[in-house]
């Protein structure tokens, strides 16, 4: 199939991966029905230029006069608000959605598009995170299919192909290890924001790269795993893989493992979630074997990096704790990339804010869940003040 017979819609596409699944949009020739954003209306406006979309749609409403003028004549169709998404989502006349949106606020977009009965290309962990037996049983109901975009669950998906449900024995859920891979938990009371950020293999956005060197990333990625494809935690093992050239796998029942291996390029993984059944060529780099040479693994540390087994708890717990412990993870990155909590100081706010709702499990209606992640982000912004304070 033709990637100009596909029309397609970005949300959250002046992000990391929206700016990629732009990227792919461009080489595929994909037909880009609506693109959406935040509050970044120079990227949206340039995105409009390169993309022509039908219709646009900002969540800033502050945003929306200037983003009026800057399209006046053009025929582009204009939404803002959380409910303007919501409304352009519905009015949309795209095959695939993008849900690339950042944190809880992809929530909602996700489960408009599951009600069209829609492809649903997810790179929004958290809409699994927060509500993931809601988000599975709404596309069961609608017909809606969910292909992930995440590089480690496209992998996953891809091995699944290999056999049946029944017969996987456990996922292999691999992690690069962020930037302080083989650091104590003393040693990591040390680290700056700028050691943090740096990533060694990835590029991706400020607080996905913050989640990564914490492990939590992986943490919402196990629990991801766990909706996405119907195992228990238990089946779930964390790896750690430095290189980011095994993508995941799946081991089967007789001890067959089979994975996904390519160049770290999340346009691959958009590409794929767009165009399946099909595969079709791609603009990413091809994997060179020989000259990668080896590959190892390694099991995480979870004294270190606590927040990996505090997700396991969680997805084992139930009700709302998962999008508990998300919130508090929002609010406690978020400060730390402010400067007003040390790195170390974001699990301590994590774990304490989980510790304090733990009755939130019993939590499974979606006004519940979202009730206690307003709650859980009070909870955290006290944490974060009291530690904040102990640094003075």
């Amino acid at each position: 199939m033709n990637g100009n017979q596909k029309k397609i819609a970005i949300l959250g596409a002046t992000g990391s991966v929206g700016r990629q699944a732009a990227s792919v949009a461009a080489s595929r020739a994909y037909s880009v029905d609506l693109l959406t954003a935040g509050s970044d209306l120079s990227g949206l406006l340039e995105l409009c230029s390169a993309l022509s979309p039908r219709a646009v749609a900002i969540a800033d409403e502050n945003k929306r006069e200037e983003l009026s003028e800057a399209l006046s004549g053009s025929g582009i169709r204009i939404y803002s608000g959380a409910e303007g998404i919501l409304e352009a989502i519905a009015d949309s006349s795209a095959e695939v959605f993008i849900n690339s949106i950042l944190g809880e606020a992809g929530l909602m977009p996700t489960l408009e598009v599951i009600k069209r009965g829609s492809r649903l290309a997810l790179a929004n962990k958290e809409s699994l995170v927060i509500a993931g037996d809601i988000v599975m049983n709404s596309a069961r109901e609608s017909g809606s299919e969910i292909i992930p975009v995440d590089s480690e669950h496209s992998a996953i998906f891809q091995s699944m192909k290999a056999g049946r449900h029944s017969e996987i024995k456990k996922i292999l859920l691999t992690a690069s290890g962020g930037p302080f891979y083989g650091k104590s938990a003393e040693e990591l009371s040390g680290v700056t924001l700028a050691d943090t950020l740096a990533h060694p293999t990835w590029k991706m956005g400020r607080k996905i790269t913050v989640d990564s060197a914490t492990l939590m990333n992986k943490g919402f990625e196990l629990i991801e795993a766990v909706h996405l494809f119907g195992v228990a935690p238990s089946k779930v093992e964390v790896i750690i893989h430095r290189e980011s050239i095994l993508h995941s796998a799946v081991e089967y029942i007789d001890n067959t493992v089979i994975g996904e291996l390519s160049s770290p390029d999340m346009r691959s993984c958009v590409q794929y979630a767009v165009d399946y059944p099909d595969r079709c060529e791609s603009a990413t780099e091809p994997l060179d074997l020989i000259k990668l040479s080896r590959l190892t693994f390694a099991a995480p540390d979870r004294e270190a990096f606590p927040l990996l087994s505090l997700a396991s708890d969680m997805i084992e717990a139930g009700g709302a704790m998962p999008a508990v412990m998300n919130a508090a993870d929002e609010v406690a990155v978020a400060a730390f990339l402010e400067g007003k909590i040390g790195f170390t100081d974001i699990s301590k706010t994590v774990i304490s804010t989980t510790d304090r709702m733990y009755s939130a499990r019993s939590h499974t209606s979606l006004p519940d869940i979202i009730t206690s992640d307003r709650e859980a982000r009070i909870y955290a912004r006290e944490a974060v003040r009291a530690l904040a304070k102990q640094s003075i």
